[in-house]
């Protein structure tokens, strides 16, 4: 039987998701990283309602060649890898296919980074309040290279937060962040898509129009999220 949907798009999504957060609202030190293109509109809103600061954070899935929805990894800025073990063992996947997906997917990453940021350089999260946010978690490899990578800038704690996860992935996560977030975690739960009623792609302008937004407009908090 279809699953119903559950947020009519990214933005609901956002706003339910910012429900869930409401105790991180207006704390000094709160970033939100959105990854890129999904999770900026669910961090638009969460950034709004939270009253806080919101950036993009690089992340790209290393796809199986030929079926580019099963990730084998994900690279994230700062040069960090993560391989998804089960499916690379399962499928004996050699290493020089991932390094070759890596690569292209390393000059998409480059392409972004400059796309969204220009000479800009990524604000620093050291001694921050990071919470990661995408749009969704499947297998959560995309999300492990954000992770590990953020690591590295020494926050003062990392929170991960999305509007809906794999039941599964959500409890694996849970030892590798402070905390994890997620606003519905269906069984079974299929694919991220499934649970929006608008799942379209999301443009580069689409996310250069929501960065600017945010830039220029302080969130108002949780009390006026009604904007569709």
């Amino acid at each position: 039987m279809r699953q119903p949907h559950v947020f009519r798009d990214r933005a609901e999504g956002g706003r339910r998701l910012a429900t869930a957060l409401a105790g991180y609202a207006g704390r000094p030190g709160v970033r939100v990283l959105a990854l890129p293109r999904g999770g900026v509109p669910v961090g638009y809103e969460v950034a709004r309602a939270l009253r806080a600061p919101l950036e993009v954070f690089l992340v790209r899935k290393l796809g199986l060649p030929g079926h580019e929805e099963l990730a084998m990894g994900a690279i994230a800025t700062g040069g960090v890898r993560v391989i998804n073990h089960d499916v690379v063992d399962a499928l004996n996947i050699p290493a020089a296919v991932i390094d070759a997906v890596a690569e292209r997917e390393l000059r998409e990453l480059e392409r972004r980074e400059r796309a969204y940021r220009g000479d800009q350089p990524a604000a620093s999260v050291k001694d921050c309040i990071v919470i990661l946010v995408d749009d969704g978690l499947a297998t959560g490899a995309t999300m492990r290279a954000a992770v590990a990578a953020v690591r590295q800038e020494g926050p003062a704690s990392l929170i991960v937060a999305v509007p809906t996860a794999a039941p599964e992935t959500c409890a694996e996560l849970e030892a590798e962040v402070d905390a994890i977030v997620c606003a519905i975690t269906p069984h079974p739960f299929g694919g991220v898509g499934q649970w929006y009623e608008d799942f379209s792609p999301i443009s580069d302008d689409e996310v250069h129009a929501l960065l600017r937004r945010a830039r220029q407009t302080p969130g108002p908090g949780p009390a006026s999220q009604n904007e569709g």
